[in-house]
């Protein structure tokens, strides 16, 4: 059961770092990756307006796609997963007519084109699908990386959102290993880079937050996979997304870090996922590192003054 200051459970991030009852309410984002067009946009519009340097750019020979992960020079990543799976008829929420562009594509064995003949294109699609999925900080309602922060470089913003305070962070790295979705790192170049050696993730774009603007990522979606706004709104959006496409016969689409019941409290960035997580790369059932510390300091604590006693004891005993 989660208490005042709890590491573990629903609660609301901001009232439990203190902020009053007329704090903003939570903002997040809802990525919907059914209708991710891997443009990569919101990849650049992060660079752009968060000034993080524009490398990781060559490519992987593994994948299209050719900024690999989330890490300090990358705080929105877009991946591209090909599956041995055809489309089907949902992949954006609205059943899509073919249109003849003069271009090559992939025909019917007959040679027959399925826009000429006025067909539907499902005729026309290959027996593969791409994934795509804008990934980024999930800003975590109880966030490992705060926790064990020790300089408070890591705070809660007013937003509940989670933010690194450059000046401050003395480079220690224990915020890495703790994060369980493996999204901050410090940051080892390029040469001329700043903040070199200073952890860095996303900030939700707390400066435009402030200012009542739109994160750069959710405003240069040209799609609007990604949705900015009030978290619980956010759910209630995501939820009734689910459901369309499930009545579309979309069954594997899963909504992935909304559940304020699962192991981080719920996140502030969630997703639409139209497979397992593992697929992504993210951790299936992600549990927040810090939420046994208080059960373990509680215990060392114990065994210390047990410790302590003994000592005691054995020394009032030599004296007799």
């Amino acid at each position: 059961m989660a208490g005042k200051h709890s590491l573990f459970g629903p609660v609301d991030p901001a009232a439990d770092a203190g902020y009053g009852e007329d704090h903003p309410p939570r903002m997040g984002f809802f990525t919907d990756t059914s209708i991710c067009i891997g443009c990569k946009a919101c990849e650049v519009a992060c660079k752009e307006w968060n000034d993080v340097p524009a490398t990781h750019f060559d490519m992987l020979g593994s994948s299209y796609d050719n900024s690999l992960s989330l890490n300090a020079n990358q705080w929105r990543h877009v991946a591209f997963i090909e599956q041995a799976k055809p489309l089907g008829e949902q992949e954006s929420g609205l059943r899509r007519q073919a249109v003849d562009l003069g271009m090559p594509g992939m025909a019917p064995p007959d040679g027959a084109s399925a826009a000429h003949a006025g067909q539907d294109d499902d005729a026309g699609r290959p027996d593969f699908r791409w994934l795509m999925s804008s990934d980024v900080c999930k800003h975590c309602t109880h966030a490992a990386c705060l926790d064990v922060c020790p300089t408070g470089s890591l705070f809660r913003t007013e937003f509940g959102t989670v933010v690194v305070q450059d000046d401050i962070c003395n480079g220690c790295g224990y915020c890495v290993p703790a994060c369980p979705y493996g999204v901050i790192e410090r940051r080892k170049g390029p040469e001329g880079a700043k903040n070199v050696g200073i952890a860095q993730k996303c900030t939700l774009c707390y400066d435009r937050l402030g200012a009542g603007s739109t994160p750069a990522c959710a405003q240069a979606c040209p799609t609007q996979s990604i949705q900015f706004g009030d978290v619980d709104e956010l759910r209630e959006r995501a939820d009734a997304r689910l459901a369309q496409l499930h009545e579309a016969g979309t069954t594997d689409a899963r909504l992935y870090g909304h559940d304020p019941e699962d192991g981080v409290g719920g996140a502030g960035a969630f997703f639409l996922l139209l497979d397992e997580p593992e697929v992504y790369g993210l951790p299936p059932d992600p549990v927040v590192t810090t939420k046994d510390l208080p059960h373990m300091f509680n215990r060392a604590g114990v065994a210390a003054l047990t410790l302590l006693a003994g000592a005691a004891l054995s020394f009032l005993g030599r004296r007799r």
